[in-house]
């Protein structure tokens, strides 16, 4: 009974993964689209979230299962608790790249981006690729230090985003309303789906020590004061 209990815990853990798997190729996926006005490609993209759904509901279902049947406790109620957390982030990420390919629909055949922001908006998608890779990495190692170092990349974000937002401000801007209205969500997508992939690798630290990850950077720079 035990073993199989451990093997669901371990099956819940692979499922993770592969949502942040499936995440991680759906923003990347979906700013080709739209960069490249490929409505195709953008609506594989809206069909697929369905997937990262479904995996949704099925661990949680199989987590509540779990804490019905085996009432864990420690160490394993963490596990069970926190992959519930995990799972809800990784599915509104699926969501945040759906909105993305949506967007890209809504504006097809032109493009929502206008050229000169193309390489930002191509960097942003790019880099919420990365995190989100780091943070399926982080799942399955449960390596600590890895899981903290996604809050500093996650500044690179906060900076391309800062960019558009310049961009936007310029009196220069010639490119309309609509189309900042469109550039201003797209900023606001990638950097949530950015904070999706920090929050999951913080509850990993939360899982594997039991503290938040905010208290441990606290202490260390304490340490190293």
């Amino acid at each position: 009974m035990r073993d199989a209990y451990h093997e669901e815990l371990d099956s819940i853990g692979e499922g993770l993964v592969e949502m942040a798997r499936l995440v991680g190729s759906a923003i990347g996926r979906a700013t080709t689209a739209m960069l490249d006005a490929d409505l195709k490609l953008a609506e594989s993209v809206i069909a697929a979230d369905q997937k990262v759904d479904d995996l949704q509901h099925d661990l949680e279902a199989r987590a509540i299962a779990l804490l019905a049947r085996q009432q864990p406790v420690a160490t394993d109620l963490r596990i069970v608790v926190t992959s519930l957390r995990m799972s809800a982030d990784l599915e509104r990420s699926g969501d945040l790249a759906q909105h993305v390919a949506k967007l890209t629909r809504l504006r097809y055949p032109e493009r929502a981006v206008p050229h000169d922001l193309h390489a930002t908006i191509l960097e942003m998608g790019q880099l919420a690729q990365r995190l989100m890779a780091k943070a399926a990495e982080v799942i399955i190692t449960k390596d600590v230090d890895l899981a903290l170092q996604l809050e500093q990349d996650d500044d690179e974000m906060d900076l391309l985003h800062r960019t558009l937002f310049q961009h936007l401000m310029d009196d220069r801007w010639k490119h309309g309303i609509e189309t900042a209205v469109d550039v201003t969500l797209l900023g606001r997508y990638y950097e949530r789906f950015a904070d999706h992939a920090v929050s999951v690798a913080k509850r990993v630290v939360f899982l594997v020590t039991g503290e938040h990850a905010d208290e441990l950077q606290t202490a260390d720079q304490v340490e190293g004061a």
